[in-house]
């Protein structure tokens, strides 16, 4: 019986010695646009409950969509504020945290972040309720 020689095994003793590629000569990392669109509207959500007074409020799940190009993303979210409050500031804080948690979150770069008002939710507490 003749042994034959073993077959090279890649990483061995001689694989050791290679050095391995930078990572940004490797490949990428692609993230679906859908998950991207999921993270904006549970980041919208998180910094709604960050708001003071709405972790009570019946707010409707913020929806998002997306368009990613070239490393970079433009986020666009429709959700309910709530009411009585600074529409504006309110509306700036959501703008800011998503775009800071998505970017944090993915790596990319967010160019911009609209919001479309669904509905302007109403407080439960009682000193806001209608004389009858």
């Amino acid at each position: 019986m003749t042994s034959q020689p073993a077959p090279a095994v890649p990483g061995g003793a001689a694989g050791a010695t290679r050095e391995l590629l930078p990572a940004a000569e490797r490949g990428a990392t692609v993230i679906p646009d859908k998950v991207v669109a999921r993270i904006a509207a549970r980041a919208a959500r998180e910094a709604l409950h960050g708001q003071a007074g709405t972790a009570d409020m019946k707010l409707a799940a913020p929806h998002a969509s997306v368009a990613v190009a070239g490393g970079s993303a433009r986020l666009g979210l429709t959700l309910d504020l709530p009411y009585p409050a600074d529409l504006a500031g309110t509306a700036r804080e959501v703008q800011h945290y998503v775009g800071e948690r998505v970017a944090q979150l993915t790596g990319m770069k967010v160019t911009e972040v609209t919001l479309t008002i669904e509905h302007l939710v109403p407080s439960a507490g009682p000193e806001h309720r209608r004389v009858q």
